[in-house]
């Protein structure tokens, strides 16, 4: 079963929202938690707990397990054992990026069955050419797994490169998109093949010429909730496509742990919050 199939059926059954799993200093500390890999457990535990059977998908951060070496990649390494096990969707946030063997070895590492870090979908970088992807995309499709692809950002600074044009006048943002899509030909109900757009672009898409109802796969949107976003920015950024889009939420969550039961109060709320969002 591919990664569009189980992330389609997953947004039918528990709504289009992606929980964060970003386990910064500030956040561990208003947990009453000290910055140790043995607080991170506790926090992943904790988040999984919370949105398995109330979300479509988790989304660890992978910076912040990598930030304690060995044994903060070891809890990363359980946290995506246990989505599994919780039949949670796991998009490993890590945004990887290279060339060649380079780039064979970080999707071997995230795409393979039985691999340490085996998660369902990655985020990854198409900045030094789309085509460098290709060695995560190959393996993303015998595998069934799914990729997320940097498109339209959220972060101030991703308009440089991202809505730059080339000599036959088109953004490299819609280029970005119109291969994505390519991959994504004739799957049903969903390809696995996605964008990373950020809720809160404005009217980017449109400016940019860029097709998202085409896409016919996932787009994971940052900055909804505490970003600012909501139903007005949702509908302008994404239009027709708002059935595509799942709603990462990570600050608006998180903040209301550790106590288990309000945390997961919090991502039902989210959950519905982000249908009634998309549904406007």
């Amino acid at each position: 079963m591919t990664f569009g199939s189980r992330l389609s059926s997953a947004m039918a059954d528990y709504g289009p929202l992606c929980v964060g799993i970003d386990p910064h200093p500030e956040l561990l500390d208003q947990w009453g938690l000290p910055d140790t890999p043995e607080s991170l457990a506790r926090f992943s535990d904790a988040v999984i707990e919370a949105s398995a059977g109330h979300a479509a998908a988790v989304k660890p951060n992978a910076a912040f397990f990598e930030r304690h070496g060995a044994r903060g990649v070891a809890v990363l390494e359980d946290l995506l054992l246990n989505a599994r096990s919780a039949s949670l969707l796991t998009v490993l946030d890590a945004k990887r990026g290279d060339i060649g063997s380079t780039m064979a070895g970080y999707a071997q590492s995230y795409l393979v069955p039985g691999a340490p870090l085996e998660c369902d979908s990655l985020t990854v970088s198409p900045y030094l050419g789309f085509g460098s992807l290709k060695p995560a995309v190959e393996l993303a499709q015998v595998h069934g797994k799914g990729l997320f692809v940097l498109a339209l950002t959220s972060n101030p600074e991703g308009h440089e490169v991202q809505h730059a044009r080339s000599a036959n006048g088109e953004a490299v943002a819609a280029a970005i998109v119109r291969q994505t899509t390519d991959l994504n030909r004739d799957a049903t109900p969903m390809g696995s093949f996605g964008l990373v757009v950020g809720a809160t672009v404005g009217t980017a898409v449109s400016d940019l010429g860029i097709d998202l109802d085409g896409l016919n796969g996932p787009i994971l949107a940052p900055g909804v909730g505490a970003q600012g976003a909501g139903a007005t920015e949702l509908s302008q950024v994404f239009g027709n496509s708002r059935g595509l889009v799942l709603v990462n939420q990570s600050r608006g969550v998180l903040r209301h742990g550790p106590d288990a039961s309000t945390l997961r109060a919090a991502v039902t709320d989210a959950s519905h919050a982000a249908r009634n969002a998309l549904a406007g």
